[in-house]
C-alpha cells in the first residue's frame, strides 16, 4: 500500500473510521485532526497485504504537538476509500523510536 493513497482520500474526505477506531480515539484522546495529521506526515511502518476484506498497514506519525500516534487503515483501491481501523497512543515499553516492535 502507498501511504499517498490513504493521503489522498484523507484530502478528498473518503474516509470511514469504524466504531473500534472512534472508542480508542476518544479513549486515547485523540481528535481525528491529530489523527489526520499524523498519517499526513507520517509513514508505513508494517504493511499487511493479505488482510481482508482490503489490505491495510500501520502508520506511525506525530500530532503537530509531537505525540506519537499509530493508526490501522484499510484501502479499497476500487473505489478509492480509507477506513481507519484502529489508532492508539504506542506504549514505549513495546516500541523501539516508535517504528519497531520490541522483542519479548
Amino acid at each position: 500500500m502507498k501511504i499517498d493513497h490513504l493521503v489522498d482520500a484523507i484530502r478528498k474526505n473518503f474516509v470511514r473510521i469504524s466504531d473500534h477506531a472512534d472508542e480508542e480515539s476518544e479513549s486515547d484522546e485523540l481528535s481525528f485532526d491529530e489523527i489526520y495529521y499524523s498519517v499526513l506526515h507520517g509513514e508505513i511502518i508494517e504493511d499487511y497485504p493479505d488482510d481482508r476484506p482490503y489490505p491495510s498497514c500501520l502508520i506511525h506519525g506525530m500530532t503537530s504537538s509531537g505525540d506519537p500516534v499509530h493508526s490501522v487503515w484499510a484501502y479499497n483501491e476500487q473505489i478509492q476509500w480509507a477506513v481507519l481501523v484502529t489508532v492508539y497512543r504506542p506504549n514505549p515499553d513495546r516500541w523501539i523510536d516508535w517504528r519497531e516492535r520490541k522483542r519479548s
